[in-house]
């Protein structure tokens, strides 16, 4: 079988979103809340070292996974960056599916053309989702480990395949 078949047929055999970020949920919030904030720091040590995260200093910002039932919420203390309870009061959301957020992540997709379509949206402080969106923007395509981008960008893709062969489910 060719691989581009094998590709498809995985993808229409893929668990619901749900189901799929089960293990995340299931990690307990300590533990997740110290991963993720080392990891975010390490990531992105350079823009944190040019104060590109004091704007959310003294403000919560939630990243919402709608499809995977996922909710993260994020602050900045210091200059770094530190992840919050997941039940923390968000001064700013970000809501979206999966393979959005990974599309964006990846620059497959032009973070305007996702929150234009609505297929990522901003709620709450519309400034600080918007001044969070540009970040985003700004950030250097090579802000990653090359290894990170290579198993994000196949990730996406791989979420976009599974997104037209099950469209209901994503």
């Amino acid at each position: 079988m060719p691989p581009t078949t094998l590709l498809d047929l995985a993808a229409r055999r893929m668990p619901p979103p749900e189901l799929v970020g089960l293990p995340a949920r299931l990690v307990p919030p300590a533990l997740e809340r110290r991963l993720l904030a080392g990891v975010l720091n390490r990531l992105l040590a350079e823009q944190a070292a040019e104060g590109e995260f004091d704007f959310l200093q003294g403000h919560y910002l939630a990243v919402e996974v709608s499809d995977m039932k996922l909710r993260r919420v994020f602050t900045a203390v210091d200059g770094r960056l530190l992840a919050a309870s997941r039940r923390q009061p968000a001064d700013a959301a970000i809501r979206g599916r999966a393979v959005e957020f990974m599309l964006m992540a990846a620059r497959l997709e032009d973070p305007d053309t996702l929150f234009f379509q609505r297929r990522l949206e901003v709620t709450g402080d519309t400034a600080l989702g918007l001044t969070v969106r540009n970040l985003l923007d700004r950030l250097p395509p090579d802000a990653l480990p090359m290894p990170a981008r290579i198993l994000l960008n196949r990730a996406a893709r791989f979420g976009k395949r599974v997104r037209a062969a099950s469209p209901e489910r994503i």
